[in-house]
């Protein structure tokens, strides 16, 4: 079984004691270490889908993984994955700062995004990343005049919407030709044109899609690849050129709840490879580069997120509500899009009594419910409550809302626990709040 067909951390166990157990640690031991909500990272799981992914591909000559770092970026997990042999794909300049704080190597780095600001290119320039991937015109222009003012030839990728519409959630596809994402195949001319005829600053090397998140199809994939591939074909055929870059993003699906059935890592990259050779013999190209860029099956699974139960609440002739001290501040993908979750209570109870009930947040909404109608084992207040599969999207979407402050993370392995990131302080939390002196 491929990790992220997993519901939890290849490393999670009862043990001894009756407490949840992951990466060696005693989940009770790590609240009364740290406290909670807690996020809590498996590096065991981290590096072995990490490996998945490196050996699933590895019957291509040349193939680039990218960390798709808008699903969790501190530096320690840049620095694991970047060890594994990853590079990432970034999309603002906190991301871009954030790999360079963990000491990455910047031609391993694509940055993306469908409005980069100057400063951003300014700073993805002078760190001297390997590709830039160009979402529009007014882009293609501002990169070339900052690169020509720099004395720079920066390499590029067309991001493309490559009409592709994949059956996740309408907020998670990128691919379909109603996006806010890349040039429409039809305006790739008008672009080769402007790179070839004025941007002299700026090396096209080939063409990128994406074409969402959360993908339990494996189709869309041949298709995607397929449609790059038919491009560069025309863009040889019309401009003399051959690209010889393909990235095709990312957005392989995870095991949330029973009911999920993502494709293996391996079952996707087998589609991915078999559509290139098919591809490239029939439109007689060579075998191009290709960067995949995983972000949620990187990290989901590997990440927890651990609570406290206080307050509850029984509605007469109606639900049973249950009240953590996290919420849609450190997960708001319950409230944004309806996302499921499984979870179970960590510390040890002497006998099983199944209860169902809805977990809710702490915060003043009524939206905040992080899960609907869930079997729990007689949860009471001061129970742990473990929430599986939140290693991706969790902490990125996080927010300061109602000034609650933002979860500490520790990463787990061998019996060891080490904080990757500190829980803000009240300090911090109003470090950047001024009053005039008028006031």
């Amino acid at each position: 079984m491929s990790i992220n067909q997993n519901i939890k951390p290849i490393s999670t166990k009862i043990n001894e004691r009756g407490n949840l157990e992951i990466g060696g640690c005693d989940i009770t031991e790590i609240a009364n270490k740290y406290s909670t909500p807690l996020y809590i990272m498996d590096e065991q799981t981290l590096r072995g889908i990490a490996r998945e992914y490196k050996k699933a591909f590895s019957r291509l000559e040349n193939v680039n993984m990218m960390f798709a770092s808008k699903a969790l970026m501190v530096s320690a997990i840049a620095k694991i994955l970047s060890e594994e042999g990853f590079g990432f794909d970034v999309v603002s300049g906190g991301e871009l700062y954030t790999v360079k704080n963990a000491n990455v190597n910047m031609k391993n780095i694509t940055f993306n995004g469908n409005n980069k600001t100057t400063d951003e290119l300014n700073m993805a320039l002078d760190y001297g990343v390997g590709r830039i991937s160009v979402d529009n015109f007014l882009e293609l222009a501002l990169l070339n005049e900052i690169a020509k003012s720099k004395n720079i030839t920066q390499k590029i990728l067309l991001r493309i919407t490559p009409g592709i519409e994949c059956h996740t959630h309408e907020y998670i596809q990128t691919g379909h030709l109603d996006s806010k994402f890349g040039f429409d195949l039809t305006q790739i001319d008008e672009a080769i044109e402007l790179i070839s005829d004025e941007y002299k600053n700026l090396e096209l090397t080939g063409l990128h899609a994406h074409i969402g998140s959360q993908i339990f199809e494996t189709q869309v994939y041949y298709d995607e690849i397929g449609v790059i591939l038919k491009e560069i074909k025309r863009i040889k055929d019309k401009f003399g050129i051959e690209l010889y870059e393909i990235n095709a993003g990312g957005g392989l699906g995870v095991t949330y709840t029973t009911d999920d059935c993502p494709p293996s890592v391996e079952t996707v990259a087998n589609v991915i490879i078999d559509s290139i050779e098919k591809h490239c013999e029939k439109y007689n190209l060579k075998k191009p580069v290709l960067y995949i860029e995983p972000g949620r099956s990187i990290v989901a699974t590997a990440g927890v997120t651990l609570y406290t139960i206080g307050s509850s609440k029984q509605v007469p002739n109606g639900r049973k509500y249950i009240a953590v001290d996290g919420g849609m501040a450190d997960n708001p993908r319950p409230s944004m899009y309806g996302a499921k979750y499984f979870a179970q209570i960590a510390n040890y109870k002497e006998e099983n009594i199944p209860e169902k009930v809805t977990v809710a947040g702490r915060f003043c909404e009524s939206g905040d419910i992080l899960i609907k109608d869930i079997e729990l084992n007689n949860p009471q207040e001061g129970d742990l409550l473990c929430v599986f599969n939140t290693g991706a999207y969790g902490y990125s979407m996080s927010s300061n809302y109602n000034c609650v402050l933002k979860p500490a993370m520790v990463l787990v392995n061998s019996s060891q626990s080490d904080i990757i990131v500190e829980r803000q302080t009240y300090e911090q939390l109003v470090q950047n709040d001024v009053i005039p002196d008028r006031i």
